[in-house]
């Protein structure tokens, strides 16, 4: 009897030291693939034996194009190894700026930035969970019209399209990641999910609208859809001020590029955290609107009651004549 329950406890003690590195390299891989980009990246940090594993190229491959199809048009994107960091990059949400530390000298200038000379765009539209639209657009961002003009990027226009199904605003989910393909890095240039649902009322289309906060200006993304027939008809990619007034190329660019330089915060969870900074932005944009229609109205008032005073010294200069 003693015997069998020594046997008993050796085996028992056998399974217990068996860890998951033990399993067949095959079999880790299969396991591997089946997470997602957030997990899989802390797994690679458990232990030496899984960082080579959880690093494997083509493991970031087919997870980065399961979640973005788009990136199989993207040039930049032909080698594995990019996959990893496109992820790091793409994934999360670019941080808040931080303010700058409080100084009674005033600082020295940094030099100027360069500007991406090209912009890469990978949009993908998900209705229900299901890719309805996939792009890729790329922009000249180096000519004199773009700088000059307002930035917009246009991922669908005119042409449109049909989804299978009717279309509810609540369930559109839009991946905007812009690439930088000179550098490689890349940004998250969308809330994922909406942060605004607005009817027109004169055509019955309905805007979802998509947005990140780059410290003064918001990246708002636009999806332009008859959520009665399912048509899509306009995706679109804009950038505002705090004052609602449109951002050139030039500073929407350097934007862009200062947050793909720029920190990242997580990226589950993020979602809410980018709606709660757009409404921030809203806020702050129509409290300033209010601002300066109230100011407006004083000097008005000011006006007029200049207008009044010197017409009423005419009047008595007449009549003391």
């Amino acid at each position: 009897m003693g015997g069998a329950l020594g046997a008993v406890d050796a085996a028992a003690g056998a399974a217990a030291a068996t860890a998951v590195e033990d399993l067949p390299p095959d079999v880790l891989a299969l396991v591997l693939r089946r997470l997602d980009g957030a997990s899989l990246a802390a797994v690679g940090c458990a232990c030496s034996g899984l960082r080579d594993l959880a690093a494997d190229p083509d493991t970031w491959r087919a997870l980065c194009l399961a979640m973005w199809p788009s990136l199989r048009d993207v040039p930049c994107c032909a080698g594995g190894h990019h996959y990893r960091a496109l992820f790091a990059d793409a994934f999360p949400f670019p941080a808040a700026p931080a303010p700058p530390p409080p100084s009674a000298s005033v600082p020295a200038a940094s030099p100027p930035r360069s500007l991406p000379a090209r912009l890469v765009s990978a949009v993908d539209l998900r209705h229900g969970g299901a890719c309805i639209m996939s792009r890729v657009v790329e922009t000249d961002a180096a000519s004199d019209w773009f700088l000059g003009a307002p930035f917009r990027v246009d991922a669908l226009v005119q042409e449109g399209f049909t989804a299978p199904a009717a279309i509810a605003p609540a369930g559109l989910s839009l991946s905007w990641i812009l690439i930088d393909p000179s550098t490689g890095r890349a940004m998250n240039a969308s809330s994922r999910r909406p942060v605004s649902v607005d009817r027109k009322w004169l055509t019955g289309d309905t805007v979802a609208r998509f947005a990140v906060v780059l410290g003064g200006i918001a990246l708002e993304a636009a999806v332009t859809c008859d959520e009665r027939h399912g048509h899509v008809r306009e995706v679109s990619l804009c950038a505002e001020d705090g004052d609602g007034s449109g951002v050139s190329g030039r500073d929407a660019v350097a934007a862009v590029a200062a947050a793909m330089a720029g920190g990242r915060r997580g990226g589950r969870g993020g979602e809410g955290e980018a709606r709660r900074r757009y409404e921030e932005f809203v806020a702050g944009k129509r409290a300033r609107k209010e601002w300066n229609a109230r100011r407006e109205g004083m000097v008005d008032l000011c006006c007029s009651g200049v207008g009044a005073a010197a017409f009423l010294g005419f009047l008595v200069m007449l009549a003391l004549r």
